[in-house]
């Protein structure tokens, strides 16, 4: 039964939260939950538990006598996995991208820089052993498994900073390489100077060159953006 009640509960939020985040809702917009009830024909219990969630993403807010509001998009918790994930899967894609690319071309060479000075022998391990992944991916359109070595490269970087925030962004650097990948925002198959790029990250990481790192890095990112430029224009 309670698998059952997860089920519905994720069916109601799979509906209104894309329906938010896409404008279907406007900012001010009230939801009663007599008439979420009544649509998505499930219990109060449930339609309560899936409003919680979009609460904890900044999406609505509840107001005693008013009911369920929805936020402006400026209060929005952007950084949330979900809500990322989401707003790729509507019309503001290419907008949502590029922001997202920004941060990425702000934070990823620093980390980076930080990751070469402070990467554990298991870390630079792993960065290596990811990019030889994207490498013998990266040919024959295999888009799903280069994705998974992909985020795996990108995550031990953040990670490897040393700085928590940083590492706190893996999530939301995984929901921007799998939202090109997933809404066909990327080319048949990955950049080969993109890969060969990522290699070069990897070694500069091993051989403790912060400012080759970064750089290498920074040519990643600007290189992302400039696939945008040509994809998601």
């Amino acid at each position: 039964m309670e698998n059952q009640g997860q089920g519905l509960h994720a069916r109601v939020l799979e509906s209104l939260g894309p329906a938010i985040t896409a404008g279907a809702y406007p900012p001010g917009s009230v939801l009663r939950t007599d008439e979420l009830e009544r649509r998505f024909d499930v219990s109060r219990t449930v339609i309560r538990e899936a409003i919680r969630v979009l609460e904890s993403m900044h999406l609505v807010e509840s107001r005693r006598r008013v009911g369920v509001t929805v936020r402006p998009a400026e209060e929005w918790n952007v950084y949330d996995p979900q809500v990322i994930r989401w707003r790729l899967a509507g019309a503001d894609r290419p907008r949502q991208l590029r922001s997202l690319t920004v941060l990425r071309s702000a934070v990823e060479p620093v980390a980076a820089g930080l990751a070469a000075r402070l990467a554990t022998a298991e870390q630079c391990e792993e960065l290596t052993r990811h990019a030889l992944g994207m490498v013998a991916t990266s040919r024959g359109q295999q888009l799903a498994a280069y994705l998974v070595h992909d985020v795996a490269f990108h995550r031990v970087i953040l990670r490897a900073s040393g700085n928590e925030m940083f590492a706190r962004l893996g999530d939301v650097v995984a929901e921007v390489l799998t939202g090109r990948t997933e809404h066909q925002v990327m080319f048949t198959d990955p950049d080969p100077a993109a890969v060969t790029l990522h290699v070069r990250v990897a070694e500069a990481v091993r051989e403790r060159d912060a400012a080759r790192a970064e750089a290498l890095t920074r040519e990643i990112t600007a290189g992302a953006m400039a696939e945008l430029d040509i994809l998601a224009p």
